[in-house]
């Protein structure tokens, strides 16, 4: 697949306030400051499509691309260390549950882990609920030009073996690096794919 096209489209708070279509959306999300809009820039060769910041946390709404106008790329608030109120962060926790629970077009979710981190307790956590809601996804390591390539292959070998003490396999994933482009062409050819299927 190839974009050709992408726009924003809008921001919205709660489900029931996003777009109301039967496009596929695929979603991605990831714990702060993981490199989500720096991904999101990337696949859609936009440098400023998403909104990057150095503070954690900067993502608060689902915001909605369309892209090819064939269907939209949904990019969801981080979770973890955002500077903001227990509440906040609570409230945003709902939030991106009820919507990866309830739209019955989300065609895929993206889920962004940083490869050069052991397999963190609340990435771990949201896994395990993903796969108890039958929510289809895709493990995206990012920043892995961070690494050397012994050093990569150590930290997905310690993720495998980790996931593997409860899994019965290893969750699809794509080794990914928004500097060098690594893993677009493996993102966008899945997307094409399920969007295959999701549109017969």
């Amino acid at each position: 697949m190839i974009i050709k096209k992408s726009e924003f489209v809008c921001s919205s708070p709660e489900l029931r306030l996003c777009p109301t279509s039967n496009f596929p959306e695929f979603a991605f999300i990831g714990r702060s400051n993981v490199g989500k809009s720096s991904m999101l820039n990337m696949l859609t060769n936009r440098k400023g499509l998403a909104k990057i910041s150095g503070k954690p946390g900067k993502t608060r709404m689902i915001n909605h691309f369309m892209v090819n106008d064939l269907w939209y790329m949904v990019d969801l608030p981080g979770y973890g260390f955002a500077k903001a109120s227990k509440k906040d962060i609570e409230k945003w926790g709902k939030m991106i549950r009820y919507y990866i629970g309830n739209r019955d077009n989300l065609a895929t979710l993206f889920l962004l882990v940083d490869s050069r981190l052991e397999p963190q307790k609340l990435d771990v956590e949201f896994m395990e609920w993903l796969a108890e809601a039958q929510i289809p996804f895709v493990l995206l390591f990012t920043k892995t030009d961070k690494m050397g390539v012994t050093n990569l292959q150590k930290s997905i070998a310690g993720y495998k073996r980790k996931m593997l003490e409860t899994w019965e396999e290893m969750p699809p994933y794509i080794l990914t690096s928004a500097e060098t482009k690594l893993g677009k062409e493996e993102i966008l050819n899945h997307i094409q794919k399920v969007y295959t299927l999701f549109t017969k």
